[in-house]
């Protein structure tokens, strides 16, 4: 997911140096938003991880 955010980010740079203005908000307002979507799931996954409190295998 975070690549996703990469590529629309990458694409927005792209396309406001060639003067696209509208692609490149709206590109970046996609990245911005699978970033975000990328953080909320990334705290949910390490809170679920340190509640489960596995030990290491021995």
């Amino acid at each position: 997911m975070l690549g996703w955010a990469i590529t629309f980010f990458i694409i927005a740079l792209v396309a406001a140096v060639f003067g696209f203005g509208g692609i490149a908000g709206a590109a970046a307002g996609i990245a911005k938003i699978i970033f975000f979507i990328f953080v909320v799931l990334l705290v949910i996954s390490l809170i679920a991880n340190a509640l489960r409190g596995r030990g290491p295998k021995v």
